[in-house]
């Protein structure tokens, strides 16, 4: 079982971009502020798509000493597709069988991230939950994801 759940795109001007997509028929859905992270998550849906298929706007704030803010180019607003998995250890075991690295290990047992062989990052997330195991639990990030 997999179902689809979200793409990630970085934004710098969250309300210009909430209205442009209202502009095309998405809502807002829900919005979470991240203080200890500096980050903001929108998610938005087309009207009965909630929680189907949403883009999730995730704005970083300024950082907290005044220097300039994150310039995404290069392709580096494109966040990453997300998927929901039936389990998360066998889906990040078979991927590491198939010689692709685990960037974000599931060591919480709910998240992880790999990337596609073009480079595209993959956020994998437990359906319901699992309880943090080795040899997961244990490892450390690898590279950007």
């Amino acid at each position: 079982m997999v179902k689809y759940l979200h793409s990630m795109i970085r934004v710098t001007d969250p309300d210009a971009t909430v209205d442009f997509f209202k502009l095309i028929g998405l809502e807002e859905v829900r919005r979470f502020d991240v203080e200890a992270g500096r980050f903001t998550l929108i998610f938005l849906a087309a009207p009965g798509q909630e929680g189907v298929a949403e883009v999730e706007l995730t704005y970083n704030w300024p950082a907290g000493d005044g220097s300039e803010p994150e310039d995404y180019d290069g392709g580096r607003n494109f966040g990453h597709l997300a998927y929901r998995v039936e389990n998360i250890y066998d889906t990040c075991e078979r991927l590491a069988e198939a010689g692709h690295t685990i960037h974000r290990p599931p060591r919480d047992g709910h998240m992880a991230f790999v990337k596609s062989p073009d480079g595209i990052s993959i956020e994998l997330l437990q359906d319901g939950k699992l309880e943090p195991k080795e040899p997961w639990a244990s490892m450390e990030n690898t590279g950007s994801w």
